[in-house]
């Protein structure tokens, strides 16, 4: 009988006041360019190993409002193969949703095998901004730790790989990125009432936040903090994470041609089997 593994939090996790923030991408534009190209198709080789051997990931984004999750999230998808993942950006529940237990939703999101599922925000909502806003009470979200970190375990036992990222930046460059959002039109649709007003509770959310981290960062998954306050750098440290983070204990190399596909593109199509790379 297979017995479950024992959840174990590490013991050094990540916390917010040891992200460096002036961390930025030096090396120009062209450079940032090519380093982002190289990673992406990297990822979608990853991706692909992924797909043939029937392997799946889950990976979670929280931050800040307008910490770059979105912009990180289209670099991370932009070359992948659209049939082998998806996203999912969570909202508020609605009225079904929330008649169920909060994990209701996301254990319906799950990926099958071989694909990815990314969370554009997450179940951590929970010990987040419920707690904060106070829709939790705080017996539910200080239960939640335990009941995320079994559900988590139990994804993991199952054979999922479970990477979570958190985007980090200053006060100062958050009122800055609502500032150009609410002065670029095609930007203010993302400066919403709730965003302005949760910049009043940025202590909460800051103690919330490490709490988060030491109570849920655990030997199946741990917090990975990305410094966001340099959107250039944060996108390629998301991805260099994700490929090296994805590819750990994987075969990558491209699965065998199939012996029957080559003779019959021999035989049907005058292609010579030492032409096929």
């Amino acid at each position: 009988m297979h017995k479950p593994s024992p959840i174990q939090l590490i013991d050094n996790p990540a916390c917010l006041e040891d992200v460096d923030l002036n961390n930025s991408f030096e090396d120009g534009k062209k450079q940032y360019q090519k380093t982002l190209a190289k990673l992406q198709k990297q990822l979608l080789i990853v991706q692909q190993a992924y797909f043939h051997q029937g392997h799946r990931a889950i990976l979670v984004f929280e931050g800040w409002d307008a910490a770059g999750k979105g912009g990180a999230i289209r670099r991370v998808t932009e070359k992948l193969d659209p049939r082998g993942f998806r996203v999912y950006p969570i909202a508020a529940p609605n009225q079904e949703e929330q008649s169920k237990h909060y994990l209701f939703r996301f254990q319906k999101r799950l990926p099958p095998a071989g694909r990815i599922g990314i969370f554009d925000r997450s179940y951590y909502g929970r010990v987040l901004v419920e707690r904060v806003e106070g829709f939790a009470s705080k017996k539910q979200w200080q239960r939640a730790y335990q009941e995320i970190n079994e559900f988590e375990r139990q994804l993991s036992d199952d054979g999922a790989r479970i990477i979570k990222i958190f985007m980090h930046i200053s006060e100062d460059e958050q009122l800055k990125r609502f500032e150009e959002r609410l002065q670029n039109p095609y930007k203010r649709w993302k400066l919403t009432e709730e965003d302005i007003r949760n910049r009043e509770k940025w202590p909460d959310y800051h103690q919330a936040i490490n709490d988060m981290f030491r109570q849920t960062s655990t030997n199946h998954s741990q917090w990975q903090v990305i410094s966001g306050n340099h959107k250039w750098s944060a996108r390629i440290s998301v991805l260099k994470y994700l490929v090296d983070t994805l590819s750990a204990g994987v075969d990558i190399s491209p699965p065998p041609v199939d012996d029957n596909i080559v003779a019959l593109a021999k035989q049907q199509l005058g292609i010579n089997p030492q032409e096929i790379d």
